[in-house]
């Protein structure tokens, strides 16, 4: 079966997405590591807030094609090792690389072209543009157009514009909004706003999706769909990190689970060893039981 063959058949067979739309939607960038070899390595990851230490020595892989679930109680350090790997914050030490690309020292916006692109647990729309202008923005993150091409409409920029047009309708489509494509964002209901941050994350081909608190303000018909639309998200060739405080979400979404506590990484494993780790049970005491269930 040739490569071509077998991404058709991969997007056939997404459930409840037209194999079409799928494709459109599907990265088009080159990925070296093959799936199931590890895509990121966080190395011994420390990072200090003056005498804080708020991150101690954290080292996990991502796989690609997994999608890999990083918990743990409030003040655990979630958030801080999602922002030391998306550039938000400069690790004390230790390294993380993409593809064996160290990605310590970049700027946000050059790790997101490197493929390391996130959604935030408090929505960052551009709320007086229109669903699909926020995802064409995503789009330009990877157009090669200069200023003066822009200006003055040459060639490139015209067929730039039209990809992005189409391929930003076919993400809208994939996220399941593109009846909402003309509508102001700020406008938009509280989960297709969140549907459209993982259209424009997406918009920029990652290599790793990284969502923070997706869920958060959802009721749970919001959450089946949207444990439904990350299943597709990976389906359609997509490796994701999600960060997530709803335990039978990432229980019931992702393939792996790296467990922080204080700062400190407690465990790695599937989700049934998780569910039933004594350090973990221990760490989420107080946590209603049916949490785990």
């Amino acid at each position: 079966m040739t490569e071509s063959t077998e991404e058709t058949g991969r997007h056939a067979g997404i459930p409840g997405v037209d194999a079409d739309v799928a494709e459109a939607a599907a990265a088009e960038r080159d990925i070296a590591v093959k799936v199931g070899d590890d895509l990121i390595e966080v190395k011994n990851l420390t990072v200090k807030f003056g005498g804080l230490l708020a991150l101690d020595n954290v080292s996990f892989t991502i796989k690609r094609g997994e999608i890999l679930g990083l918990i743990g109680p409030n003040g655990a350090g979630k958030t801080t090792c999602f922002n030391a790997m998306t550039g938000v914050y400069k690790p004390t030490s230790g390294q993380v690389l993409l593809e064996g690309r160290v990605l310590n020292g970049l700027k946000q916006h050059k790790i997101t072209r490197a493929g390391l692109a996130r959604t935030f647990q408090n929505i960052r729309l551009f709320g007086e543009m229109t669903a699909l202008e926020n995802v064409v923005v995503g789009l330009d993150a990877r157009h090669k157009t200069s200023v003066v091409g822009a200006l003055l409409r040459l060639p490139r920029h015209v067929r730039e514009e039209k990809s992005s047009i189409e391929r930003g309708m076919a993400l809208l489509e994939f996220v399941g909004i593109a009846d909402q494509a003309a509508t102001l964002s700020r406008h938009l209901p509280y989960g297709s706003q969140r549907r459209l941050e993982i259209a424009r994350a997406l918009a920029t081909d990652p290599k790793v999706l990284c969502l923070d608190e997706p869920a958060a303000g959802f009721n749970p018909a919001e959450k089946e769909e949207l444990m439904q639309l990350i299943r597709t998200v990976r389906d359609d060739g997509y490796t994701v990190l999600l960060i997530e405080h709803d335990m039978k979400l990432v229980m019931g979404v992702t393939d792996r689970i790296v467990v922080l506590e204080f700062g400190k990484k407690i465990a790695d494993d599937v989700p049934s060893v998780i569910r039933e780790d004594p350090k973990v049970v221990s760490a989420y005491l107080g946590e209603p039981e049916d949490d785990f269930a």
